[in-house]
């Protein structure tokens, strides 16, 4: 386990009767990117709080940095770093005061407290702001700052739980931008997120549901196993009627493909039979584009599978 910041096996978390993480496996290596992804409720943050020793586990093992989640001492929480949903900075406090509190919470004083909270404020491009009171600044700054604060205290790996939720589609640019700054360090980093396009920045990702890990690999790797062929993309009218339209068609045989799902006001019609595909959704809906499968095609493909597996009717999307 020596190559790995984190290693999972048959983690388990139980709330009663309810199971909220159902025996999942997986590693993450030292100094990676790992995107751990999931609709809300699957059982993300559930876990994180098992990898920071912050909940017992039901059954299973895990070691972070070297460490028996089960044993974790003030030692080993010195060397991670938490951003939470909901960034837990002081509002009334400014923006070095914010990072002077969390710095000396972590044992930073001194020199070192200095060194650290200049770092953080020139990573973050939060110089212009170094005396503002935090209320003042807009989501995407604070995230800068929340991030800062967790990496104050220069952890070996660091867990991010959702960052990017409810930030604007530029700060969330820039904040990946820290990250892989922070990952060219040495940095391993764990982040949860629902967004797919910040998925596939990721090296490798999990993909947890209902508390199963339905899936690990790179997203590359997930892409082509799940989803083989490309996508043929049309806008009907309807597309809830068309997406069931279509899905009839499918099962019928009329049509020559493995998915059909909702994308907003589109449908995605998942095929490797491209050409025949196309022929016939040009004869029933007009134009028709072609895309190779993203992380999203395969997302709603695992969970389509593991709803059928389990029993229940496949969500459209």
């Amino acid at each position: 386990m020596s190559d790995y910041a984190i290693h999972v096996e048959h983690l388990t978390r139980k709330f009663g009767d309810f199971t909220a993480v159902n025996a999942i496996d997986f590693s993450v290596e030292t100094g990676e990117v790992f995107g751990f992804l999931g609709p809300n409720g699957s059982g993300k943050t559930t876990t994180i709080r098992m990898l920071l020793g912050l909940l017992k586990p039901t059954d299973g093992t895990a070691h972070v940095l070297g460490t028996d989640i089960r044993h974790a001492t003030r030692q080993f929480l010195a060397q991670v770093g938490y951003m939470s949903q909901k960034f837990s900075l002081y509002s009334d406090l400014t923006v070095a005061n914010n990072l002077r509190f969390f710095g000396r919470s972590y044992g930073l004083y001194g020199q070192r407290l200095q060194q650290r909270m200049e770092f953080v404020i020139e990573l973050a491009g939060l110089g212009d702001f170094r005396h503002t009171p935090i209320h003042e600044l807009s989501g995407g700054w604070l995230q800068r700052l929340a991030l800062g604060a967790a990496i104050i205290h220069e952890p070996k790996l660091i867990f991010l739980d959702e960052p990017t939720a409810g930030v604007d589609p530029v700060s969330r640019r820039d904040f990946w931008e820290l990250l892989y700054t922070l990952s060219q360090s040495g940095t391993t980093i764990l982040v949860t997120t629902h967004y797919m396009d910040e998925a596939e920045h990721c090296e490798r990702v999990g993909f947890i549901y209902n508390g199963d890990m339905i899936a690990v690999g790179t997203p590359s790797e997930i892409i082509e196993q799940v989803v083989p062929g490309q996508v043929i993309e049309v806008h009907p009218p309807d597309a809830l009627a068309a997406q069931q339209k279509l899905t009839s068609a499918m099962r019928s045989g009329e049509l020559a493909a493995h998915g059909v799902n909702l994308f907003g006001a589109a449908v995605h019609v998942l095929t490797t039979d491209v050409a025949s595909t196309q022929a016939y959704l040009r004869e029933v809906y007009g134009a028709t584009y072609q895309s190779m499968p993203t992380l999203e095609d395969a997302f709603i493909a695992l969970v389509q599978q593991a709803d059928h597996a389990n029993g229940g009717s496949p969500v459209p999307a």
